[in-house]
């Protein structure tokens, strides 16, 4: 066969297309999309829209999508043509998740669009499969929540079946369902307010001038949801103002509370929300470290703290799976290790992750966390604090790991988060004082998890 030649995507469907097909092959989705997006900069506000509705929707919906195609189709969905395949999931998504695209159009565009990328001997197979989604769509029958409650969140919810035991067996079918339907929602754009240059009340009074609409969030007190207006023009104006961050992530630096003149430390500190987040708290006069495994992963950090004119931040690279040499041990007030994770807790952001992650995935980076968190707490000061975190739901990761680790470091002690919080923050806690949050309860914030470490012996000064 002839190679296909490459086509330069100028509108969403093709732009969709393209973006979904390197994702196949191993692209991050938002990375992908960001640059098949910045070299059509004159594409209308409308298609780059669409084409980014399509990405994300045909990703968090490729469980639901491949099983309305398994009614339809002749052949196993497995087995058919990966490009033949994104074309129908793009042409079904359209039909039955996007109210605004009316039917004839959805069936046209998806045969055209087949046309445009080379595969003319695709576009009657398309053209059948969608023509008879619209005629019979009895053909689907969906599995019910009560009577086939996994099936159900495989199928109608799009998960996969691995995690949907999982969710089944630790939330119970009810939590579960309403979990799973929140990952398939568009997360809101939460914006942390950087404090060292505004407070809450004054942003948000600047951007209503401005035209933008918002609201502040539940319980970061520095954060807002913005519900009307883009990021892009967003930038234009207040560069420097805000960071983007999701409201559970904004929690983690209050939990570590930095105070000026601290040494504190930031494990794996990129790409540098919670990093610059620590450097605001502590009115940017602490001491603080960002580390991370890679220096290209750094100089976002470097970008961030330059943008939000923090000053207090050094990075410095270190593979925290082996024991630092570049600090003395027990040289840090406190210590941050927001540790590389399954990313369960945020599917909705990451929509490619349901897909590509396995059970397998979480025993391995369990793994890996327990040593980043040994390592890391050698660095730990006597009386000194480290916070565990990261935005997953399974057990292995989160309390397993912190029960293994105070098993091996008696040095150490849970200490219960919920001491010293606001009391409307006491619902977002174990029984244990951990912070775990879940999408489906609390303000539509990320699931989260973290665990509060204190060393044993003298407190120097006020932690």
């Amino acid at each position: 066969m002839a190679k296909k030649r490459e086509i330069v995507a100028k509108d969403s469907r093709s732009i969709a297309f393209q973006v979904l097909m390197r994702v196949e092959e191993g692209a991050y989705s938002d990375l992908a999309l960001d640059g098949a997006l910045s070299v059509v900069p004159q594409l209308d506000r409308r298609e780059r829209g669409l084409a980014t509705e399509l990405v994300y929707g045909v990703l968090r919906r490729r469980g639901s999508l491949d099983y309305i195609l398994g009614a339809y189709c002749r052949q196993p969905v497995p087995k058919l043509e990966p490009q033949v395949l994104t074309l129908l999931r793009l042409g079904v998504y359209q039909l039955l998740y996007l109210d605004r695209v009316p039917q004839r159009a959805a069936v046209h565009s998806t045969v055209d669009l087949a046309r445009r990328q080379g595969f003319e001997r695709a576009t009657g197979l398309i053209n059948g499969v969608l023509r008879s989604c619209i005629r019979e769509p009895q053909r689907v029958k969906w599995p019910q929540p009560q009577s086939d409650p996994l099936d159900w969140l495989v199928y109608c919810q799009s998960l996969p079946r691995w995690l949907a035991q999982r969710w089944l067996s630790k939330f119970g079918g009810e939590e579960a369902g309403q979990l799973a339907a929140a990952t398939l929602q568009v997360p809101p754009t939460t914006l942390r307010v950087n404090t060292l240059k505004t407070d809450r009340a004054g942003f948000i009074a600047k951007l209503a001038d401005a035209g933008f609409e918002m609201r502040a969030t539940k319980y970061a007190p520095d954060g807002v949801v913005l519900e009307r207006g883009n990021l892009y023009e967003l930038n234009k104006l207040f560069a420097g103002w805000y960071q983007v961050q999701d409201e559970a992530s904004m929690l983690i630096a209050s939990l570590l509370d930095p105070q000026p003149g601290e040494k504190v430390l930031d494990v794996c500190s990129a790409p540098g929300g919670k990093t610059t987040h620590l450097a605001a708290l502590a009115e940017d006069k602490a001491e603080i470290t960002a580390m991370d495994l890679h220096s290209k992963r750094l100089a976002l950090v470097d970008q961030g703290a330059e943008r939000l004119g923090c000053h207090s931040i050094n990075s410095q690279v270190c593979d925290m799976t082996q024991s630092c040499s570049l600090f003395a041990e027990r040289s840090f007030d406190r210590v941050l290790v927001d540790a590389p994770c399954s990313g369960l807790g945020v599917l909705r952001r990451n929509p490619e992750s349901r897909w590509r992650r396995s059970e397998e995935d979480v025993s391995r980076l369990a793994q890996l966390q327990r040593e980043i968190l040994a390592n890391s707490a050698e660095l730990v000061a006597d009386g000194g604090l480290l916070v565990y975190s990261l935005c997953t739901t399974t057990a292995e990761e989160s309390t397993e790991v912190v029960a293994d680790f105070l098993q091996t470091h008696t040095d150490f002690i849970l200490e219960d988060l919920r001491l010293n919080v606001p009391e409307h923050w006491q619902e977002l806690f174990d029984a244990h004082g951990c912070l775990t949050t879940l999408t489906s309860r609390h303000d539509n914030m990320d699931c989260f998890f973290a665990a509060a470490l204190r060393r044993k012996g003298r407190v120097g000064k006020k932690i």
